[in-house]
């Protein structure tokens, strides 16, 4: 049993047609139930910032989000206006295309958005996008991420075929730098899967079911 689950959850709204009673929704059921953070589209950050403010709820937000193959400089400076607008944490859509081609741009590109966000002491994740990989590409990209400096991996994005498997947490716990963090997304409803994933290795659980979640452990 998790005893404190909520201190995994980043409460999640990233469908397409959120609107801003949803996302006042969402902060009040993070406030409520004092989750990890909340995840939501660029395009809400200042809004969320000023209503978390003197909180220790974390900002989250996506970048290059949610395919990934925008230009590096596009995605740098999507993360240069999260910061500025008030996000904490940033999650990074790799570059799948060119990891599949077999190129290095996308180590480059994850180190360039790592030394960006860490100078301004910002938390970067790398949403890698399970479904899209192989058991042996999930391990080559887990070691790419973590010799680019980025501080989390993440499964996925939850707009692909699938989310978060066990299988994929315990081959990125046994690929990453012990410093370097896991986080779950996608698909992830109920209080068995959190636990399962937590269990395997993840640090960090994304779901938009965090009050379903939590009301099971009631």
């Amino acid at each position: 049993m998790i005893e404190h689950p909520n201190t995994y959850i980043e409460h999640t709204l990233l469908k397409i047609d959120l609107t801003d009673r949803e996302v006042d929704q969402l902060i009040s059921e993070a406030k409520r139930y004092q989750f990890i953070g909340v995840c939501i589209p660029p395009f809400w950050v200042k809004k969320v910032s000023r209503e978390l403010e003197n909180s220790t709820i974390q900002l989250v937000t996506v970048i290059g989000f949610p395919l990934g193959y925008q230009q590096t400089a596009s995605k740098l400076h999507e993360i240069e206006m999260a910061i500025a607008d008030g996000a904490d944490e940033l999650d990074l859509v790799m570059n799948v295309s060119a990891f599949k081609s077999g190129m290095n741009w996308s180590k480059i590109e994850m180190a360039k958005a790592a030394q960006l966000a860490h100078q301004q002491q910002k938390i970067l994740k790398i949403i890698v996008e399970t479904a899209l990989l192989t058991k042996e590409e999930i391990a080559q990209v887990s070691k790419i991420v973590s010799d680019a400096g980025a501080d989390y991996i993440k499964t996925s994005t939850g707009f692909a075929s699938r989310g978060a498997s066990i299988d994929d947490i315990e081959i990125m716990k046994a690929n990453v730098a012990p410093h370097v963090g896991i986080k779950a997304s996608g698909g992830i409803k109920s209080r068995e899967q959190l636990e399962a994933l937590v269990n395997a290795g993840a640090d960090r659980i994304g779901t938009s079911a965090g009050v379903q979640i939590m009301k099971a452990y009631e």
